[in-house]
């Protein structure tokens, strides 16, 4: 079998490479450390495997990151692997330090040079190009798959190449550096030059992880500037490298002139603003609307009412009728009905990431977040929250800082996930119709405000977070192909369906037994008696009567929520006795007192929205929260998010009551007024303290003792 390693900067398709290569379907995005560990697939090649492992996107093989760390690590340990090494063309010349690296490690490197942009910024003589590196070169396009064909045949039928120093090795005198190499560094299998090399960089982790012992007092003068003094000798080299095989155009790589607005100070926020609210719009009501409409009357037509005829036929007078009906069709029928909407909204999400546009928003987002102790790289995964807190507590795996991690996985369940979508959907449509996309919004943009709120708190007092870099590029603007807009719709159809299908169809069952059956065993559906899940809703509610929501059933769904949130809606559908998944039986069983779960306030409607938006998050969160950031902060963040859903309910359902009694205009100069006073007083106290520091506490770090 032949072993290659996939090494590339972050943003230049090397994910895209890996799914074309394997025939895989891994996310692809730009954003740096998508790929947080190596993942390996093994793919056929005329008669030979090939295993192809995909490592993290870096940089250069000094450890800046743990991005960097997982792949130098990745890479020493395996240098007998053929390294296909993915260049962008538009961005050549910064992509080419890392190939240098690779060449001065000494492995078996194929360059690959991604040529994806119909216009790129240089035209490459790729022959030249292999003649100046000294190995093969590639043009590729993974997206048409050109050149394809030849980078197989190359990677199957390439030798390994002598080792040959660079020609800039002499400029760096490292033969005045080799004598600081001890002598068990000679047993590594790695070249003296990239040793020298990385004692100029002063690379302390690459030692420690070689187990080699530097005597740090006599390499200190050859230190100084080393690391500038190695890069300054690499890109000049690179330039003549370019200069010899390429012709420039006057084009600059990632830079738009769109920019001058999406990155202006005062625009940038309310540009994000509004994209979002029109994705919120299509998916929400107009275009989502009619399509879950469409697919609510052919899933009754051709699935819900053949099966419930079905069961009727065989099992006359049976509660299992009223299993299926309620239980499986109703239910289920409820949550399927909002497929198309959950499509829609994962499709515009992945249009505004693929674009370029949201690594513009995490460069935007990051000098506000580093105020409350995160950073950018934060909001790749508070962002990816919005489509499934599960998976987007795993891509916080890559963040340096171990305060930030903790810190970005316990907000991200406070983002609105695609899962309390039809909550919000079927409760706010029923009492605030077309004014709905105003709850909607501000059920997201109340998730994000709390999780900077909290975010701050914890900053100033148990997750005080380290300074960090976060390294980011613009990628070019770029439409989505047809075939990328197929795969990403057809990856989360699948993943919502295999949901359905599994969890919300078993705990809908279950839910519809606890709910029919008494403690005795004793079927209670016809109301002869009180059920499993109502007694135990009956205890529970009195908690939650002072945020307007007393109510048995609606207690019990919230209890079935634990396992999956769209359980909330097919709980309602259940208790109130909706069949088929019919949506509009639906929303009028809600304003029904002869129903199990009705309200008549629609202030304990918001009421119930922002607790579902704020409290526990699903066992499968719960669960993944546990393996990256321990048992112990898992529990406290589950703790935290029931006590900040309790209180900011509270707090909301009043303030909704009062203003429904005073009116809107005096409740919003209530408001003002009280911010107003808060910030003065937040004002005056900061001016106080600024009056006791000394003349040398601009910039202080806490060690000063003047």
């Amino acid at each position: 079998m032949i072993k290659v390693n996939l090494v590339g900067n972050p943003n230049t398709g090397k994910t895209t490479l890996f799914n074309c290569l394997t025939g895989a379907h891994e996310h692809v995005g730009n954003w740096h450390g998508v790929t947080v560990e190596e993942k390996a697939r093994v793919y056929k090649y005329k008669d030979k495997d090939i295993e192809l492992v995909d490592l993290p996107g870096i940089y250069s093989l000094t450890s800046l990151s743990y991005e960097e760390e997982v792949g130098v690590k990745y890479l020493l340990s395996h240098k007998e692997n053929v390294v296909l090494n993915i260049c962008d063309a538009s961005n050549l010349q910064r992509n080419l330090y890392l190939t240098l690296g690779l060449l001065e490690l000494g492995l078996n490197v194929v360059l690959a040079v991604n040529q994806i942009q119909k216009k790129p910024i240089c035209k490459i003589d790729y022959a030249k190009l292999s003649c100046a590196l000294g190995i093969p070169v590639i043009a590729i396009n993974p997206q048409t798959k050109q050149g394809i064909e030849e980078l197989n045949h190359t990677i199957c039928n390439h030798k390994s190449i002598s080792y040959k120093p660079l020609k800039y090795f002499k400029e760096l005198e490292l033969n005045k550096i080799f004598k600081f190499l001890p002598q068990n560094s000679i047993n590594k299998q790695i070249s003296r030059e990239f040793l020298a090399i990385k004692l100029l960089e002063n690379d302390e982790r690459l030692f420690k992880d070689l187990e080699i012992d530097i005597d740090k007092q006599e390499i200190k003068s050859f230190q100084e500037e080393g690391l500038e003094r190695v890069a300054k000798a690499r890109y000049d080299y690179i330039d003549q490298i370019i200069a010899s095989c390429s012709t420039k155009t006057n084009k600059v790589y990632g830079q738009s002139k769109i920019d001058k607005f999406l990155l202006n100070r005062f625009l940038a926020f309310p540009i994000f603003i509004c994209f979002i609210a029109l994705a919120f719009y299509l998916t929400f009501f107009s275009l989502g609307a009619w399509l879950s409409d469409f697919f609510v009357g052919v899933i009754d037509r051709f699935i819900g009412t053949p099966l419930i005829n079905l069961f009727q036929n065989a099992f006359p007078d049976s509660w299992i009728v009223g299993l299926i009906e309620s239980g499986v069709v109703g239910g289920v029928g409820a949550i399927l009905g909002f497929l198309p909407q959950v499509a829609l909204l994962f499709l515009f999400l992945s249009i505004l990431e693929d674009s370029g546009y949201l690594s513009r928003v995490a460069f935007v987002f990051d000098d506000i977040l580093s105020k409350v102790g995160l950073s950018g790289k934060s909001v790749y995964t508070l962002l990816m929250g919005f489509g499934c807190s599960t998976t987007a507590v795993l891509t916080a795996h890559n963040m340096e800082d171990k305060n930030s991690k903790i810190k970005t996985g316990l907000l991200t369940p406070y983002m609105s996930c695609s899962a309390k979508f039809p909550i919000y959907a079927v409760l706010g449509g029923a009492f605030f119709g077309a004014s709905n996309i105003w709850i909607i919004l501000g059920l997201y943009f109340l998730g994000v405000v709390v999780a900077v709120l909290l975010s701050f708190i914890l900053e100033k007092t148990l997750l005080k977070s380290k300074e960090q870099t976060f390294i980011l590029e613009f990628p070019p603007y770029h439409a989505m192909s047809f075939k990328r807009v197929f795969s990403i719709l057809w990856e989360n159809v699948r993943a919502f369906l295999t949901r359905v299908g599994s969890i919300i169809i078993a705990m809908n069952v279950i839910v519809w037994l606890l709910g029919n059956f008494s403690f005795t065993f004793a079927y209670v559906g016809g109301g002869e008696g009180i059920s499993m899940l109502e007694s135990l809703g009956r205890i529970l509610a009195p908690i939650f009567a002072p945020l307007g929501f007393g109510s048995w059933g609606l207690v019990s769904a919230l209890i079935a929520g634990l396992i999956a949130k769209e359980v909330i809606v097919s709980s309602i559908a259940m208790f109130n006795h909706v069949e088929e998944g019919d949506q509009g039986a639906l929303l009028g069983s809600l304003k029904n007192p002869e129903s199990a779960i009705y309200f008549t306030d629609p202030c304990a409607v918001v009421s119930y929205l922002v607790f579902c938006l704020l409290y526990f998050p699903c066992l499968a969160t719960i669960s993944v929260l546990g393996k990256e950031i321990g048992r112990k902060w898992t529990f406290f963040g589950c703790i935290i998010q029931l006590i900040v859903a309790y209180l900011t309910a509270f707090v909301i359902y009043n303030i909704c009551r009062l203003t429904v009694f005073i009116g809107v205009w005096k409740m919003i100069l209530i408001l003002f007024v009280a911010t107003l006073i808060l910030t003065s007083i937040i004002v005056v106290i900061k001016k106080i303290k600024n009056k006791r520091k000394c003349e040398y506490c601009h910039n202080c770090k806490g060690n000063c003792n003047k």
